[in-house]
């Protein structure tokens, strides 16, 4: 973070120092190839032009460094001080020969001894035979020859380490997201917001690497124009998606109406555009993010200072370098806002943890409680008593079920033929205890399913409980299974007459511990109903395909 500071330093005192170089221009006259002066370009159709700049040099602070000259312009032309040519761009259009065109922006160092206090003549004479319609006109620039050539070095230098931190964050958050079983929408879109900013660093200072010649000026400056309206829109998305905004739909399709409509008015204003951009984002952030501090969301504060903060730095920097620093700390915001979404979900991974702890002691303690075993080994002494064989029987289906219990205690999910011969084996425990006949049933099943461990032995437990002992016959346990495009579901019918009780089921141990389970291994997306109906009692499990 400190880097970031002293880099906003860096950039206020640049911007705010003096020129080595004081001097006054005059407005430029054109001349045509007949020396007849015109405006710019001329009225004739042919492309050669003339364009004469009268300066006057007031002061050179270091003179032990050379004068250099800065020329901003369309074609491809050759530049003079005081009428002694000092450089080329590109090459002129000459009979036979098609135009070379030059870069829009060149660097020229003036030989010392014509570099001297008072006035000069730089004359540019070329041809655009490209983009005539455009006028831009010849802009010439004096300063410290080594101050031309180091400033966008200096710039570059900045510029890489800013966006080679956001091109390593895009990366991050693309294998984070990849890689992650949540795979939530808020880490892409950061990890592309990013990479729209590495792309648009690049492309703005790419002018610096590689020659662009000036018929292909304003394809960089349309790339320029639409990365920066792709972000406007993604980063108000981004707020409005970590905030729970309401009515996104809505409001998205304002701020895309509204950035349609700045390009639409200020087509071919390519500054102006990207500007209007930012400001639309900028005030459609500060909306979501009012928003959020009145409904008290965590980060909401944070958030408002850094758009406010981003507000105060672009109006003390010259526009390039404010529209950076704008989404720099704008990212920045997005970033600490992950950070407290990060934190969350941690918060909540320990939570889940000591419930998946609980939920494994509440599984033994299902067969351990003191009456579970008492009566249990009371009605086990009575079998051996009476029968031995029989006896033996309910020994090995008790020890099955144990076997059973231990074996899935640590697990979230067992196979549902698993959990089926553990209800197995608890009918056949609890036919000995309670002298009942108990048929189990199934149809449909999948072996190939998974299921939150002894919940559906849970139900059986709540069928026997709730379940009054039949004069004649077996209580009939039938577990069918359905599985469609979008969910599954588990029916689990106990056919009987059932007890009448004041106590709601529904608050019941038994149903928490399931609803825990299912909370547990498939979130949100599950339902989960159990109530009385004319067979007996009809306990519906049903699980949605996650999103």
């Amino acid at each position: 973070m400190y880097r970031f500071v002293l880099f906003i330093a860096f950039l206020l005192v640049f911007t705010s120092c003096k020129n080595d170089v004081d001097y006054l221009e005059s407005d430029p006259s054109y001349y045509d190839s007949n020396g007849v002066p015109q405006n710019y370009l001329g009225t004739t159709n042919h492309s050669i032009f003339q364009a004469r700049i009268d300066l006057k040099l007031l002061k050179r602070d270091n003179k032990a460094q050379p004068l250099g000259m800065q020329i901003n312009g369309f074609g491809a032309f050759d530049v003079y001080w005081d009428g002694i040519l000092v450089g080329s761009n590109g090459q002129m259009a000459k009979s036979g020969q098609a135009e070379v065109a030059g870069t829009e922006t060149t660097y020229y160092q003036v030989p010392e001894k014509l570099a001297t206090i008072g006035k000069h003549v730089v004359t540019v004479i070329g041809t655009q035979t490209s983009l005539r319609e455009e006028h831009r006109g010849i802009d010439v620039k004096l300063e410290s020859y080594l101050q031309l050539i180091r400033i966008p070095l200096i710039i570059m230098s900045f510029m890489n380490l800013m966006a080679g931190a956001f091109l390593i964050a895009a990366i991050y958050y693309f294998f984070l997201y990849i890689n992650s079983s949540r795979q939530e929408i808020t880490v892409l879109l950061f990890g592309i917001i990013c990479l729209l900013f590495f792309s648009l660093l690049i492309i703005e200072y790419v002018k610096f690497y590689i020659k662009i010649p000036y018929t292909k000026f304003y394809v960089r400056l349309e790339i320029v124009g639409w990365l920066t309206f792709a972000i406007s829109l993604l980063i108000p998305l981004y707020f409005m998606l970590q905030f729970g905004f309401e009515k996104k739909r809505l409001f998205l399709l304002l701020l895309f109406s509204k950035l349609i409509a700045i390009y639409i008015l200020n087509y071919h204003h390519y500054d102006i555009t990207a500007m209007r951009f930012s400001y639309a984002m900028w005030l459609a952030s500060v909306v979501i993010a009012s928003n959020a501090v009145f409904r008290k969301i965590k980060g909401g504060l944070i958030v408002m200072t850094g758009l406010f903060f981003s507000a105060v730095v672009n109006y003390y920097l010259v526009y390039d370098f404010g529209l950076f620093m704008t989404f720099t700390i704008i990212v920045l915001s997005m970033l600490y806002l992950h950070t407290i979404r990060a934190k969350a979900i941690e918060e909540a991974h320990n939570a889940s943890l000591l419930l998946s702890s609980r939920l494994q002691l509440e599984l033994v303690k299902k067969n351990i409680q003191p009456h579970f075993l008492r009566n249990t080994l009371t009605s086990l002494i009575d079998w051996i008593e009476e029968s031995p064989q029989q006896g033996v029987v309910f020994i090995r289906a008790l020890a099955d079920e144990f076997d059973i219990m231990n074996a899935i205690a640590e697990d979230t999910l067992i196979p549902v033929r698993q959990e089926i011969e553990l209800c197995q084996k608890h009918l056949q425990v609890m036919s000995f205890r309670k002298e009942v006949c108990y048929d189990w049933k199934e149809n449909n099943i999948d072996e190939n399913e998974t299921i939150p461990p002894a919940i559906i032995h849970t139900i059986i437990e709540n069928g026997i409980t709730h379940s009054l002992p039949p004069k004649q016959g077996c209580i009939e346990f039938t577990l069918s299974f359905i599985k469609e495009e979008n969910d599954k579901q588990y029916t689990l019918l106990t056919s009987a007459k059932n007890r009448k009780t004041k106590k709601d089921k529904s608050n019941g141990t038994g149903f928490k511990y399931i609803k825990a389970r299912l909370n547990e291994s498939y979130g949100n997306n599950w339902h989960f109903e159990s109530c009385a109906v004319e067979e007996g009692w009809l306990t519906t499990i049903k699980i949605f395909n996650k999103k």
